[in-house]
């Protein structure tokens, strides 16, 4: 267990990343946490905002009541602000927000509005700061983000494969594409620290065939490395197979089928990562309370796989799961951007 004590080491990782995200004596910093929220991080936050002489405020919500049967982790959509109109509108004018939300406000439903009123959104996500320092902003993979993500929202055609089993196709005609590489300047935008990532939101219907999730791929919803491969069958973008003897199998068929709802299976998010800094075996070195696996997400070459809601394709749920698969190869347009789970060097 690590201890939960301020560091100055810590402070000068947050406020690394804050002067990434322009932030300037003077500037007004908004901090949203809940009562749930991980204080450490919270606390750093505000004293790293103290330290580049802006001027922060506190915004405590109280962690909401889990409204399902099932336990919610990792989903990237925060329900804290509960739409309460006043806190939209402080954020929104605060012009810089430092997301400390156990969940974060990628996908949350106030965060378009938030965005719009000219603010940019810094998402701290719920890691113990012990992993977030060694994932400190680089500008070299500012510029290899950047790339593949104009790489990706020019292509039609994305394919994975893998020695276990791997054949899947995704159209990318008119896919939403992002890049994190985590940290943002720009007013009306949102990143995520750490970072390392490019995503894609495939429109409605666009992917199609076998996903095998071999041993060593990671569920990040449980926070397990797979012990045994899982087979899934996607048919228009939903998941319509599972195959295997496993626990992990048999998890993953209970906790889709608890929600009882069929956005559940369908595909969120297609990717890779590709922060050479972040470490696969991490997830092993920490305790679960202590990691919410952002780290995992954002090792190069992995292939990230995610089901669940895609507000692109006009699917909501709160079932989610992101799970990184390795050792694919990855294509688009022809052209390999991962090959038997190398990151390949061809965005400039």
């Amino acid at each position: 267990m690590l201890a939960d004590r301020i560091e100055g080491k810590w402070i000068d990782a947050f406020c690394e990343v804050f002067e990434r995200c322009a932030v300037k004596p003077g500037d007004t910093a908004a901090i949203l946490s809940e009562t749930q929220s991980r204080a450490l991080n919270v606390q750093l936050a505000e004293l790293a905002l103290l330290r580049l002489r802006a001027k922060p405020f506190h915004i405590v919500v109280p962690t909401p009541r889990n409204p399902f049967s099932v336990p919610v982790r990792s989903t990237g959509a925060s329900t804290a602000i509960g739409k309460l109109g006043p806190v939209v509108s402080a954020l929104g004018q605060a012009g810089f927000v430092v997301d400390c939300t156990l969940e974060g406000l990628m996908h949350a439903p106030e965060t378009p509005d938030i965005l719009k009123a000219g603010a940019r959104i810094q998402v701290i996500s719920n890691e113990h700061p012990e992993a977030l320092e060694r994932m400190r902003p680089d500008s070299e993979l500012e510029k290899k983000v950047r790339a593949a993500a104009k790489m990706l929202r020019g292509v039609k055609t994305m394919t994975v494969k893998s020695d276990a089993g791997t054949d899947l196709k995704v159209n990318m005609e008119g896919a939403v594409t992002v890049g994190i590489w985590g940290w943002t300047e720009k007013p009306g935008t949102l990143a995520h620290w750490p970072g390392g990532i490019v995503v894609s939101f495939p429109k409605s219907g666009t992917v199609d065939g076998t996903l095998v999730l071999d041993r060593g791929d990671v569920n990040l919803t449980f926070k397990r490395y797979l012990e045994a491969p899982i087979r899934l069958t996607l048919e228009k973008d939903y998941v319509t197979d599972i195959i295997g003897e496993s626990a992990d199998a048999e998890m993953m068929r209970r906790y889709l089928a608890a929600w009882d709802e069929r956005e559940a299976y369908a595909v969120s998010h297609v990717g890779f990562g590709m922060n050479a800094n972040a470490r696969y075996e991490a997830l092993t070195m920490y305790d679960q309370r202590d990691t919410n696996g952002t780290e995992i997400r954002a090792v190069a070459g992995n292939f990230l796989f995610s089901t669940g809601a895609n507000e692109f394709a006009g699917r909501y749920t709160a079932g989610h799961f992101d799970i990184p698969v390795f050792r694919t190869t990855i294509a688009v347009d022809g052209t390999v951007v991962v090959r038997d789970g190398q990151l390949q060097d061809v965005f400039g």
